[in-house]
């Protein structure tokens, strides 16, 4: 396909503009980490528990991934209302919430405050900001606001690093570390975007048309996948099922063996994860039923920039799926319909 043609699909289908707000992830994301949050060195915590649902939430699994991976102390996510029954005060709370008005996150950072406990929100306003405005227990980090969540992911997750590496809860990488990692990202989104970059992904974003869509990642990768699954779902609306590897090796890798001509495999992978999760990988690659498997080595010298690269190809890749089904990438109706009638229920 022609960037002719690309282009004209992208203005006929793509009304909020998801291609260019996707261009700015990497700006939107160096403004984010750059931010001042206001935060100093406070490690003195059992803990973090991440509060956020959809878009606003993505974040809080990918600072799970890093804390597992090379964080000091653990990080836990809770997409639900309330909180767990063992969550006490020594757990920081950090509360995601774009729009500033998620039931279930406002739930839980109020039961938070009123349990005596600390929370840092990441908002863009909305009964959220309200709430830890008004206590001395809250801190609010805001982000700008005006787009859908999960287009504003470079403004979240950035901000939630911001915190994270002002408070020591983990390690920042170095100046020139960052500078570098942004740079390869830059390039990375040019070579994926669906105007003037590698036809690959375009080829890629076909073969996943009408088609049952499995991911598949290591451990590490995991919230990237579960990222790339949930874009497929809100901007290609399609079904797509992520596992992670080695789990799905003991329960759907048999669903896998059997017979599915309309099915497609997407895996992710990067340097650094188990061998024996690698050749996992590469095994079920091999014998799985699809008529389409696809690879994706998710480049980067950490597991922050694996992430970030994994999200940003791929979340080109869900925009040129859904203008490619003459679906409008930025269109959320039925959320808005369930907000609608939740609405009405007191």
């Amino acid at each position: 396909m022609s960037d002719t043609d690309m282009a004209e699909m992208l203005s006929q289908h793509d009304s909020g503009d998801m291609a260019g707000l996707t261009r700015s992830f990497v700006d939107d994301f160096e403004a984010a980490i750059n931010r001042e949050t206001g935060l100093s060195s406070d490690t003195d915590w059992s803990g973090v528990i991440c509060l956020g649902m959809g878009g606003s939430g993505a974040g809080g699994r990918f600072l799970k991934s890093l804390a597992d991976s090379e964080g000091g102390m653990p990080f836990v996510v809770w997409s639900d209302y309330g909180l767990p029954s063992w969550w006490g005060p020594e757990w920081l709370v950090l509360a995601t919430s774009y729009s500033g008005n998620t039931e279930e996150t406002l739930d839980g950072a109020t039961e938070a405050l009123e349990s005596g406990g600390s929370v840092i929100a990441v908002s863009s306003g909305g009964e959220l900001s309200d709430l830890v405005i008004g206590s001395d227990d809250a801190t609010l980090v805001e982000v700008p606001d005006g787009q859908m969540p999960r287009s504003a992911f470079g403004h979240i997750f950035g901000s939630q690093l911001a915190v994270c590496w002002d408070m020591g809860l983990l390690p920042r990488p170095s100046e020139d570390e960052i500078s570098a990692m942004l740079a390869r990202l830059r390039q990375a989104s040019s070579q994926a975007d669906p105007i003037g970059g590698d036809t690959m992904w375009e080829a890629m974003a076909k073969s996943l048309v009408n088609r049952e869509i499995g991911i598949i990642s290591p451990t590490e990768l995991s919230p990237a996948g579960y990222r790339f699954a949930c874009q497929i779902n809100e901007n290609a609306n399609g079904f797509a099922s992520r596992s992670d590897v080695p789990e799905m090796n003991h329960n759907e890798i048999v669903a896998w063996h059997s017979e599915g001509q309309s099915r497609a495999l997407i895996a992710l992978t990067c340097e650094g994860i188990h061998p024996r999760s690698q050749a996992r990988m590469q095994w079920v690659m091999d014998n799985v039923e699809s008529q389409f498997s696809w690879r994706i080595e998710c480049e980067g010298d950490s597991l922050l920039e694996q992430l970030l690269y994994a999200t940003h190809v791929t979340d080109w890749i869900s925009i040129m799926l859904a203008v490619m089904k003459g679906n409008d990438p930025s269109e959320m109706a039925p959320i808005e319909s369930l907000k609608t009638h939740l609405s009405t229920i007191q």
